[in-house]
């Protein structure tokens, strides 16, 4: 496998051809014709994170080129795993030429597809498919991003309790998982970190559940790395929160991921002010490596199958939200985070042998 850690903007990625020998795309419009398409895991489209930053990173390609949607780009919703190769079947059957596989779990469905359908370009996004030439692999340091919601977690808890709920059990989560309780133990080693994983990005009421258990055992910030599962951690906050006046020292929190989720944090509190729980978010640019990777096939740059590239903070391809944290808690971050950008910090990931 090799790995490539490099910029946003120096995304070099898939050309598509016609031509079984050569993957390039010639610069003539009667060959060079781009469709983009998604094939979603089960957290979906609308999973407010990670499907969903994807899907907004191709619509913004499609618009920006002035594309029809359903026709030059598109989106394919699994709601279950016997959907992914469903899916790709259709994308492939419709004419879609460019094909993003949204998470791990899409792995098995999207190497098959590529070996029966050598002239299209596939990405697998959070995992690696090493020995297909027509497949480009991006994986992201979300254990980068994750260290630092472990010191926003460190520095704003009360209870010196603070909880992380994981998605399925895999690679990818663990990098999350890692990177939160190093940052945690960062700032004061002596916090109890609360792990549960789902084994789900889909299940809502089990992300309830999980928080209610977290939240009821004394943690007051809890970071969510589980896809459509996490909208049951807001949920038990504000149910938890709306009870409370706008200041209560009892009010819990919500680390958000993959996209700024603040929005997902408003309620009126029992005082009738309006407010948010959520403390943070991490950012993983997803929606940009998608529009990247579009673009770069719109130029007809060559096609790296067969490579994997990870994106960290160096990159920009994660990062966090600090508007609303104190400004001790700004500063703590900011180091840390310019400390792994020059490598004087490394982040553990949990996976690497």
């Amino acid at each position: 496998m090799n790995k490539k850690l490099i910029g946003l903007g120096l995304v070099a990625t898939a050309a598509l051809t016609l031509g079984a020998c050569s993957r390039s795309n010639s610069t003539s419009s009667s060959d060079s014709k781009v469709k983009a398409a998604i094939v979603t895991d089960t957290g979906g489209v609308d999973d407010k994170s990670f499907n969903q930053s994807a899907w907004e990173g191709l619509q913004a390609w499609g618009k920006e080129n002035k594309f029809s949607k359903d026709s030059e780009y598109t989106y394919f919703q699994s709601d279950s795993e016997s959907d992914y190769a469903t899916n790709l079947d259709s994308a492939i059957s419709k004419g879609y030429n460019l094909i993003f596989g949204i998470g791990f779990s899409l792995h098995d469905a999207v190497a098959e597809s590529a070996k029966s359908n050598e002239k299209v370009n596939y990405v697998i996004v959070d995992d690696v498919i090493s020995d297909q030439k027509n497949v480009e692999s991006v994986l992201f340091a979300d254990n980068e991003g994750a260290y630092l919601a472990g010191i926003a977690a460190a520095k704003e808890t009360k209870t010196k309790k603070v909880g992380f709920v994981g998605g399925v059990t895999s690679d990818t989560i663990k990098r999350f998982e890692t990177g939160f309780k190093e940052g945690v133990a960062s700032v004061d080693s002596s916090i109890e970190v609360q792990v549960q994983y789902a084994e789900s990005f889909s299940d809502s009421a089990k992300g309830k559940t999980i928080a209610a258990t977290m939240y009821s055992s004394g943690a007051d910030v809890v970071y969510h790395a589980a896809g459509g599962t996490g909208t049951g951690v807001f949920s038990q906050a504000k149910e938890i929160n709306e009870k409370l006046p706008a200041n209560s020292d009892k009010k819990v929190w919500v680390i958000g991921v993959d996209r700024d989720q603040s929005a997902e944090g408003d309620y009126k509190s029992s005082d009738n002010k309006d407010s948010n729980f959520v403390l943070t978010s991490t950012i993983k640019e997803v929606g940009t490596v998608v529009k990247d990777i579009s673009n770069a096939q719109l130029k007809g740059e060559d096609f790296n199958g067969g490579e994997t590239k990870t994106y960290g903070l160096k990159d920009k391809g994660v990062d966090i939200v600090t508007k609303g944290l104190s400004d001790d808690t700004k500063a703590a971050i900011e180091k840390a985070k310019q400390d792994i950008i020059d490598g004087k910090l490394t982040v553990n990931d949990g996976v690497s042998k």
